[in-house]
């Protein structure tokens, strides 16, 4: 799905529920084309090219963190949740949020970490995982992106996440062959497991 699209949608579900917080809460777990996002408070310094001359498309959004970049053979997550719901804390919320991907990794047999300051999990040194989020009045959007097999050379023109000296890996060299669609469903369990929720399947399409 396009990255304007979802972004969009996001918007909207987050705006819907602002209106009225009965609402079902939503996961969204999709793929993008390959981008670059950077969060709003995100220094051009990690950008290796100029963003005025058009490589791929790059977007400044309202999350937090520096700047990342999508492809497919990436799980991106971006759940839509009612924090008044669980715990207005958002540090307790990216914590859980580390905890689903902990889980899933652990499904597989990986043991994957948390570095403490840093956001996100890690793989034997390599981040696997980042995190960005954006909440108003509770209600969150943006979320999480999981490598599970992508290629890795868009990380190549960055600086990801601002830090320069780890590697960015994937699940793909821990375990060859390995899908996007064999890990949906499981995130997507674990993601209620860890939220407490009850999971409602909705295979739907814009």
């Amino acid at each position: 799905m396009p990255y304007a699209v979802a972004w969009e949608q996001q918007r909207s579900l987050v705006a819907d529920r602002i209106q009225d917080p009965t609402l079902d809460d939503v996961l969204l777990l999709l793929e993008h084309p390959p981008v670059y996002t950077l969060g709003r408070g995100a220094s051009l310094e990690f950008l290796k090219f100029d963003p005025n001359v058009v490589e791929l498309p790059t977007y400044r959004v309202e999350r937090g963190g520096e700047v990342t970049y999508h492809c497919p053979g990436q799980l991106v997550g971006y759940p839509i949740l009612n924090l008044r719901y669980y715990q207005q804390d958002l540090h307790w919320y990216l914590r859980q949020l580390e905890e689903v991907l902990i889980q899933l990794l652990g499904v597989y047999g990986l043991r994957g970490e948390r570095i403490t300051g840093m956001t996100g999990v890690w793989l034997e040194g390599s981040k696997v995982a980042s995190i960005g989020i954006k909440a108003s009045r509770w209600m969150t959007m943006h979320g999480f992106a999981l490598n599970v097999c992508p290629e890795l050379s868009g990380f190549e023109k960055i600086v990801p996440c601002g830090i320069a000296n780890k590697p960015v890996g994937s699940l793909a060299q821990f375990i060859p062959g390995i899908t996007v669609e064999q890990v949906r469903q499981l995130v997507a369990t674990k993601f209620a497991q860890v939220f407490d929720v009850e999971l409602i399947i909705d295979n739907y399409t814009l």
